[in-house]
């Protein structure tokens, strides 16, 4: 499943990013920021006007991303 994916209020795990090239700068802020493999994510909110952006919440921080930013998290559901 995709970040982008997740329903409002829901908790996942981070599995993977998905780069789409050597040294995407995207995928490369994206771990930067904390979204790296084991950590737990939640989605806060989304805009107003077709869901886009999204708030992510990583540890204490929340993060707004675009939809196809927050596409190339592969999370997986917290039970």
């Amino acid at each position: 499943m995709r970040l982008s994916d997740l329903a409002r209020h829901a908790s996942a795990t981070v599995r993977a990013i998905e780069a789409t090239s050597a040294g995407d700068p995207i995928a490369r802020r994206l771990a930067e920021i904390g979204f790296v493999p084991g950590e737990t994510v939640r989605l806060i909110a989304t805009g107003p006007v077709s869901g886009d952006p999204i708030v992510v919440q990583v540890g204490f921080t929340r993060f707004a991303l675009r939809r196809a930013e927050a596409a190339r998290v592969e999370v997986e559901l917290l039970a």
